[in-house]
């Protein structure tokens, strides 16, 4: 297996690199605990359908020692005792801005997160939804193909 990103629409980030650049900095720059960030990214990944983010980041979140039964269970988190009172609340945060319902966040799941997670933290956690948010639209729109990446591939890239 190799670190190269097939794409058979367009290479995203050979064509674009200071934008796809751009968005790995923004993407390093949240300061948010590895294993809720791997949780954020692999279900905004599951909820949009984009099978390039879902491989990486499952593989990522394997690497830094994630269970495969917390992974599993991440479609039926709401269901499955495995995560905790802030998990729980970033991943509901995360379902509701991922697909932002007319009414866009409900209180409930808003004052929720707000509960569990200071002002900063909250902002941490926003801003890891709409790195991942983002990165799955431009995969899914340039037709990433899943399967070749290599756990840590863009820890230096």
């Amino acid at each position: 297996m190799s670190t190269t990103f097939v794409s058979h629409r367009l290479d995203v980030l050979g064509t674009a690199p200071r934008q796809a650049g751009g968005l790995v900095r923004l993407g390093r720059s949240v300061e948010l605990d590895h294993t809720l960030r791997h949780l954020i990214d692999v279900r905004a990944s599951q909820l949009n359908g984009c099978a390039f983010c879902l491989d990486m980041h499952w593989k990522d979140a394997r690497a830094a020692g994630e269970t495969e039964e917390r992974l599993y269970s991440l479609s039926t988190w709401r269901e499955a005792t495995v995560y905790d009172e802030r998990e729980r609340a970033a991943l509901a945060l995360c379902e509701e801005v991922t697909r932002l319902p007319d009414a866009g966040v409900s209180d409930a799941v808003w004052d929720a997160a707000a509960a569990v997670f200071e002002p900063g933290e909250l902002a941490q956690v926003l801003f890891a939804i709409a790195v991942i948010n983002t990165w799955n639209r431009i995969q899914v729109a340039s037709g990433a193909e899943p399967g070749h990446y290599v756990p840590g591939a863009f820890d230096e890239a």
